[in-house]
């Protein structure tokens, strides 16, 4: 036990003398990576603070350097959000409104309003659309000199006032104008996207309206000629329907009570004979058809 005593402390020595050298090199360690990190920020803070001068002397370099982190930040947002309830309470547009087609009917005349509350019971469609059209069939028609009712009762018997109606041969919108014959009418609306808006499609189906009137001598002529029927000795009944809406709304307008779901009654046509100025081509935009090729309603979606 006696001659184990001097390899012991020696073994004893030796653990102090390994744990003052851990702890020193710890120590040393501790305050190199103090020193480096101290170092670091330093010169990180220099570099921003000259970042933030150089940007500062640019300003064109800083708005982009900011529109690059804003949408990086969306992005991420986006990201984060998609597919929550979040992402859909974001699509929110303010302005939204002002693209609406609609008018309280309390803001029409007594007249107005009534034909817009008869049209949209009758036609199911909101009141608030409708009375739109109205006031403006009543605005655009003192400017062309044309019943504002004849207007809104081709609407209605054209796409029952469905602005994005379309037919097998291309007429379009409320009116039923064939956007690519009168695209020209559509240019000073921006196109023939506006064939789509309600407003636009009324104005130039009105205009389309007054020249073929203009050209035929007369209403019920003219719409022969609106439906593409100028040439033919049957329209499919289309000016009967027309005119039999019209005083359906003049009888509305006058105040009379007219059952919404009162029939268009037609009276049986007479065989006409094709006058001179209906033995001419069409008006433009008319597309002259058989009666054997194109059936009543085909028909009066002709232009």
């Amino acid at each position: 036990m006696t001659a184990l005593r001097p390899w012991i402390a020696g073994l004893r020595a030796a653990r102090d003398n390994a744990a003052r050298s851990c702890a020193v090199f710890l120590r040393d360690a501790g305050h190199g990576m103090l020193e480096v990190s101290h170092n670091g920020l330093a010169l990180l803070g220099l570099a921003i603070v000259a970042i933030a001068l150089f940007l500062g002397s640019r300003p064109d370099l800083r708005h982009a350097l900011e529109g690059r982190t804003l949408d990086w930040l969306q992005a991420r947002h986006d990201a984060r959000v998609e597919g929550t309830a979040e992402a859909l309470a974001g699509l929110t547009e303010p302005d939204a409104v002002a693209r609406a087609t609609a008018a309280d009917p309390k803001d029409l005349t007594k007249q107005q309003a009534a034909v817009a509350l008869w049209l949209s019971r009758r036609y199911r469609v909101a009141p608030e659309p409708v009375s739109r059209l109205v006031k403006e069939a009543w605005v655009v028609g003192d400017k062309a000199g044309l019943d504002p009712t004849l207007i809104l009762a081709i609407m209605a018997i054209e796409s029952s006032f469905n602005p994005f109606a379309q037919s097998s041969v291309g007429a379009q919108g409320l009116m039923q104008v064939m956007t690519r014959v009168h695209d020209d009418k559509y240019e000073a609306f921006g196109g023939n996207h506006a064939a789509f808006d309600p407003v636009t499609n009324l104005r130039v189906g009105t205009q389309v309206l007054k020249e073929c009137i203009a050209r035929a001598g007369g209403v019920e002529a003219g719409l022969r000629y609106y439906v593409g029927a100028a040439n033919l000795n049957d329209d499919g009944g289309y000016a009967g329907k027309v005119l039999a809406e019209r005083e359906h709304l003049r009888l509305v307008a006058d105040g009379k009570s007219v059952p919404v779901f009162a029939p268009l009654v037609v009276p049986t046509p007479a065989v006409l004979p094709v006058t001179p100025a209906q033995a001419e081509p069409p008006a433009a935009g008319s597309i002259p058809v058989s009666a054997a090729e194109a059936p009543a309603r085909q028909l009066a979606s002709l232009r």
